[in-house]
């Protein structure tokens, strides 16, 4: 095949989730950071909507402290956890930048949302297969209250606009490995 295509074959083939825990703290260049996100704005989308929106930052305990207090506020005392708490206040620590990542819905009302998801999630791809590219470590996470209403609020969002993720990007100094666990032949059916 042509040399193109084994180097973006390659791309895909070794880009890994690797935690935020697994980062070494070593930072990313902002400016680099941002040309990411310039791989993102070229995702495909439907009648040109460009539905991805961004809020970076470069300080990842700025994040992760809003995201425990949103956390502590909106859990009844009967289940808050400690340890959660601690995750979500640390789980930034070693990690260079956090983006949160949001589909903002688009006006045109015959494009569904499934549609602006979708685009937006190949956005995220953008970054995650740039990321590896450019040798950075990268996490997409929705866990504590990234799916909460708490944390659209926190946002500032719109009735139809939807949270996507938090991207934790940063280097690590191991690569883990990948695996498929399903045979590639019984995802397909030719007809």
């Amino acid at each position: 095949m042509d040399t193109n295509f084994e180097i973006v074959a390659g791309v895909i083939k070794n880009r890994r989730t690797i935690k935020p825990f697994m980062m070494n703290g070593q930072k990313i260049d902002n400016a680099q950071v941002t040309q990411l996100l310039e791989l993102a704005d070229w995702a495909p989308n439907h009648g040109l909507t460009e539905p991805w929106r961004f809020v970076v930052y470069a300080n990842p305990a700025d994040f992760c402290s809003a995201h425990a207090a949103l956390y502590k506020q909106n859990t009844p005392t009967e289940e808050f956890a400690q340890g959660v708490y601690d995750n979500l206040a640390h789980q930034g620590d070693k990690a260079s930048h956090v983006i949160v990542v949001v589909m903002k819905r688009g006006s045109l009302p015959k494009i569904p949302a499934f549609e602006e998801i979708a685009a937006t999630a190949c956005a995220i791809e953008n970054i995650l297969l740039g990321a590896t590219a450019a040798g950075f470590a990268s996490y997409w996470g929705t866990g504590g209250m990234i799916l909460k209403p708490a944390m659209r609020t926190f946002l500032d969002l719109g009735d139809e606009d939807e949270v996507m993720g938090v991207l934790y990007l940063g280097y690590a100094d191991e690569q883990p490995k990948g695996i498929r666990r399903i045979p590639l032949s019984e995802k397909i059916k030719w007809a």
